[in-house]
């Protein structure tokens, strides 16, 4: 089997995964999966169980593309996000209830718990409305997620990253899990947050996390983008955390003060 094959059945798999997991439902969301010089994308408009390895579309970074079916409309902000995130192997577009409740409210996810820091920083960005499928989005989304993993996009749903395509699945469902704590946070109240000092310390804490890198599909995925000098697959990007682009960030951020933080889409 070659690797490109692999890699595209991997790609169904996790396709088939996020629809029995409620992340996504009919022909909504999308994925991809980095690959050489380009990507391969799901096909627009075809749900889960009608996907197949050979329906995936390749995309190159310089705009070639090679497949019997039309890519994802939101194939933009994938290849905007390859091209500003080398360590990035699988881009993961879900249109989940919770994290897309938030963004409809077109708020940011902040650190109201540590696990936000599974994306990379203190916070999850909002970023502001654009028509999907559109290089306007694909702008935004590949802006906020030069220092994160993950961004919300206001009336519409959640961008997820990984190294690999298992991490980039992690961090949607995890951001997913957050962002329906958040929601019933705020039906009591505005929960506290955590300091900026306590978020880093989360942060460098992960540095430190997790197993090497397994092998199997989730390797083969790593193999195809190019590594950052990193010890271990920690569940987040260890950096300093950094304000946020105040283009790419919506409101809902805390009261405390800290660091920055559609149709379906196939």
């Amino acid at each position: 089997m070659s690797e490109s094959v692999a890699l595209r059945e991997a790609a169904v798999a996790a396709l088939r995964r996020l629809d029995a997991l409620g992340l996504n439902r009919g022909s909504s969301g999308n994925l991809s999966v980095r690959d050489g010089a380009g990507m391969w994308i799901t096909p627009t408009g075809m749900g889960a169980d009608d996907t197949a390895p050979d329906d995936l579309v390749w995309l190159g970074l310089d705009g070639g593309v090679r497949g019997r079916c039309k890519p994802s409309s939101e194939w933009h902000f994938h290849r905007a996000i390859y091209a500003v995130r080398a360590d990035v192997g699988a881009v993961v577009h879900t249109h989940s209830v919770h994290a897309s409740a938030l963004a409809c409210l077109e708020r940011s996810l902040p650190a109201f718990h540590y696990m936000v820091a599974i994306a990379g920083g203190d916070s999850v960005p909002c970023v502001p409305y654009r028509l999907f499928g559109t290089p306007a989005l694909s702008r935004l989304v590949a802006e906020a997620l030069r220092e994160r993993d993950a961004c919300l996009l206001a009336h519409h749903g959640l961008v997820a990253v990984g190294r690999t395509l298992a991490g980039a699945m992690k961090v949607a469902l995890e951001i997913e899990s957050l962002s329906e704590a958040y929601l019933k946070a705020l039906a009591v109240a505005e929960p506290p947050l955590l300091s900026a000092a306590q978020m880093a310390e989360v942060i460098e804490r992960f540095h430190h996390y997790g197993q090497p890198a397994a092998a199997g599909a989730a390797a083969l995925s790593a193999a195809h983008a190019p590594a950052r000098s990193r010890a271990a697959t920690p569940p987040a990007r260890a950096r300093t955390p950094r304000r946020a682009s105040g283009r790419a960030v919506r409101r809902g951020r805390a009261r405390r003060p800290r660091p920055r933080s559609s149709a379906a889409a196939r």
